[in-house]
């Protein structure tokens, strides 16, 4: 998975995160939405996310993995 680079972050439309209005937890490719998914479970799990948020996580990130690439 390639880094994202800040001015490659600030490209891409509020569509590709899985927290939109955030802006947090970037979707755009296969790689990035698993790793997204692990990420909500920590962050979940050290409090510093909602279960809403987690679940709205991994349901976005499983749309994007279940796109055909």
């Amino acid at each position: 998975m390639s880094h994202l680079t800040p001015q490659e972050r600030g490209s891409l439309p509020d569509s590709a995160f899985a927290l939109p209005e955030k802006r947090a937890y970037p979707i755009d490719t296969r790689a990035r939405a698993s790793n997204a998914k692990a990420r909500a479970t920590q962050e979940y799990e050290r409090g510093l996310l909602t279960a809403e948020e987690r679940e709205q996580i991994d349901k976005a990130a499983d749309r994007r993995l279940a796109q055909d690439d």
